[in-house]
């Protein structure tokens, strides 16, 4: 990467962190009051009068400062001509919209910058907690600015697993013993997030994760000596036609290859 792509990236990293603050702060201002909610997907999924206030504001923010950039939104009409930017950014206003509704803190604003297919900057911003997660293209991965890095514990020890109950049940029972199953976390970047800090050592994902619920994340795990991949090991890619993903597995790059294993035997069984 050339010096000047890397100052060029740096520069859009401090730009969608003060937009993520932004936006987070307008969502913490709808947090436990009840906003008003509709249902999408065939009311499958929620989504609240926060979560298009904090869009509009990421979207007035940042494509007033990148007119050049496209754009990818949860909460915006997708449209076709974004496959035509080789530059655009990746949101998700609200990541955990369930969980911020329930009135838990475990969401967060996910605002990633894809370059042809691959993010270069990434931001996850939990208000309610006050944790700010970024990442930069060679660059280290930070939670409130220090560095963060994946678990060390080996195969041999017990290590801390977000998969489904049903799923976990599955799994032999002498990888169930050196495994603890971790209560469902409500969002997924966040999730993510907290493999690349090394409260988790893996998570598997299930089908259908979207490009906005991963492309921060991705990069922020990456830069933390982890990867997010699919199950033939490949790196997801972002800013296709197709913005929905087949399942994937996030670990500590040491230790991928034991859980694409275990992912591997689970669709196989």
């Amino acid at each position: 990467m050339s010096d000047e792509e890397k100052s060029r990236w740096q520069g859009d990293l401090a730009l969608i962190a003060d937009a993520a603050r932004q936006a987070g702060a307008i969502a913490l201002g709808f947090f436990n009051k009840s906003p008003e909610v509709w249902w999408k997907n065939e009311d499958r999924s929620p989504v609240s009068a926060a979560d298009f206030a904090a869009n509009e504001k990421l979207e007035a923010v940042l494509r007033r400062a990148r007119p050049d950039y496209g754009w990818l939104s949860e909460e915006t009409d997708d449209d076709a001509g974004r496959l035509q930017y080789e530059t655009l950014f990746i949101v998700d206003p609200i990541d955990g919209t369930r969980a911020f509704l329930a009135g838990k803190d475990l969401w967060c604003v996910s605002v990633g910058i894809v370059y042809r297919g691959r993010p270069v900057a990434g931001v996850l911003y939990a208000p309610a907690l006050d944790e700010l997660y970024e990442a930069v293209e060679d660059g280290p991965a930070l939670k409130n600015g220090r560095p963060i890095a994946v678990s060390a514990r080996g195969k041999g020890d017990i290590s801390q697993l977000a998969v489904s109950e049903d799923l976990f049940r599955l799994l032999p029972p002498a990888v169930r013993e050196r495994n603890e199953r971790v209560k469902h976390i409500p969002s997924l970047a966040y999730r993510i997030a907290m493999v690349a800090d090394g409260r988790l050592d893996a998570t598997f994902v299930g089908r259908n994760a979207h490009d906005w619920d991963l492309a921060a994340a991705d990069l922020i795990l990456d830069r933390a000596g982890g990867r997010l991949v699919d199950l033939s090991g490949r790196p997801a890619t972002y800013n296709r036609e197709r913005v929905s993903h087949d399942a994937l597995c996030a670990a500590p790059i040491a230790r991928l290859d034991e859980y694409l294993d275990l992912l591997t035997h689970l669709r196989d069984g």
